[in-house]
């Protein structure tokens, strides 16, 4: 991972603070160092900050601007995903295998990347989120052998995504839907997508400017699904 500094990077101490997102370099970096304990992490994803570096790294902390997020009621599924939908060919769970999700999202080769940034710190970072109710995943299984899913944090009604895998054609696509679907039952406001891909796109995200996104995530701060593991039935 390449990174410019065009100003000074705030370097974290022991003290739970993190500078003004407005302060961030234009490609969003707005500091370093820190912690991954669930106190820094929590607040980081609540004032719009969230840590992406790779292994052998100090801990790179974010807020891009503008922000990827995806409103539920704007979900795109085109036919032919409805048909797989409809195929009964996957069964989706949430919160049944954290772990194997995460990992395979760690050892998934993607175009562009090296590595991974879900490096063993992260790891165990999310799993305690996770422990502690707030870190959620989405398994996908065909027959009993798991083959796509994502995981990410449920914070207020907003879920921000971290990471998904797919070991068969459309199995990331089909947990993320029907997540996407789910949570706009629950009164969910939108999915923070942190950045953007075409994939994301073509699902129906959109970039819009990081102030709308403060905006938008501070409204989603109350009430919404209590920290808990969550269940798709």
């Amino acid at each position: 991972m390449l990174y410019l500094c065009t100003m000074p990077i705030f370097r974290l101490s022991k003290n739970l603070l993190f500078p003004d997102v407005e302060l961030a370099e234009p490609d969003g970096l707005i500091a370093i160092g820190g912690d991954l304990r669930a106190e820094r992490l929590l607040l980081a994803y609540t004032t719009g900050i969230f840590p992406w570096y790779n292994e052998g790294e100090p801990i790179l902390w974010w807020s891009p601007n503008p922000r990827m997020v995806l409103y539920p009621a704007e979900l795109k599924v085109s036919n032919s995903m409805k048909q797989v939908l409809r195929s009964g060919r996957y069964r989706v769970t949430f919160d049944t295998d954290f772990a194997q999700v995460i990992n395979n999202c760690a050892q998934m080769v993607r175009d562009g990347q090296p590595g991974t940034w879900i490096v063993p710190d992260m790891i165990k970072a999310y799993t305690r989120l996770h422990e502690l109710g707030f870190a959620h995943s989405v398994e996908v299984w065909e027959g009993d052998q798991m083959v796509g899913g994502l995981y990410g944090l449920g914070l207020g009604k907003v879920f921000c995504g971290e990471s998904m895998f797919s070991k068969v054609s459309n199995a990331s696509k089909v947990g993320f839907i029907t997540l996407v679907q789910w949570l706009e039952k629950q009164g969910f406001h939108f999915i923070d997508c942190q950045t953007h891909t075409p994939h994301l796109e073509s699902l129906g995200g959109k970039l819009i400017p990081r102030q709308a996104f403060l905006a938008a995530l501070q409204a989603a701060q109350a009430g919404g699904v209590e920290p808990d593991r969550w269940e798709y039935l």
